[in-house]
């Protein structure tokens, strides 16, 4: 709700733990939530805003009123929700055309039409080979200046730099190919090539009945 443009196609899971007519009640039900809670949200704003306006000495509320202005004009479009059962090979492709449908609208995504440097494809393609290497870890995490050195050892990227690669993990973060965490000091200097490591240890972390689990440990 705070990212300008955004978009949204909410995913509901377990279908097999449901009937047949009960997947079309729940995904109306969710979607007609997801209205109403738009709705509130939109009303309190224009609310706090108001409230803003007239109060007495409206000066001294600059701030928080251009920071509700700018939250009020963030678009939120909410696709229709796609219904899968994980355990099911079939859904989770369905689910993944679905995605690769609406990414490649360009009303939705007008970037799709972006045309990247050559160079942004050449260290896409590197990164893959290292991340797929015999001497990659299982983890897939590596240092940011290490994966530069080794980036600049491909004979066309000798004059990569810093600045750039940053930038090109910012794209390769948002096209999910990894994981950067740059706004958190502790992991900003860590380059995750494999993403589907820390999927599978938060699995193992966070799971239901969770605390219940753990407290059966004597």
């Amino acid at each position: 709700m705070r990212v300008p443009n955004s978009v949204v196609l909410p995913v509901g899971t377990h279908v097999d733990c449901c009937q047949e007519e009960e997947v079309e009640e729940k995904s109306d039900d969710i979607m007609a939530k997801i209205a109403a809670m738009l709705l509130e949200r939109k009303s309190n704003l224009a609310h706090f805003i108001n409230n803003l306006e007239g109060s007495e000495e409206p000066e001294f509320y600059t701030d928080q009123w251009e920071r509700l202005k700018e939250m009020e004009s963030c678009t939120l479009t909410i696709l229709n929700l796609v219904a899968v059962n994980c355990m099911d090979h079939r859904d989770i492709k369905k689910l993944e055309d679905a995605i690769l449908r609406h990414v490649k609208n360009e009303e939705l995504f007008p970037e799709v039409v972006r045309v990247l440097p050559p160079v942004y494809r050449q260290v896409e393609a590197a990164i893959v080979d290292i991340a797929q290497s015999e001497e990659m870890a299982g983890h897939g995490m590596m240092d940011l200046q290490y994966l530069l050195n080794k980036l600049s050892q491909w004979k066309h990227l000798a004059n990569l730099g810093r600045e750039l690669l940053q930038d090109i993990l910012r794209y390769l973060h948002r096209v999910g190919l990894v994981v950067w965490y740059e706004e958190i000091k502790n992991l900003e200097s860590t380059v995750f090539l494999q993403p589907t490591f820390l999927i599978t240890m938060f699995k193992l972390l966070v799971r239901y009945h969770l605390v219940q689990q753990l407290e059966s440990i004597s």
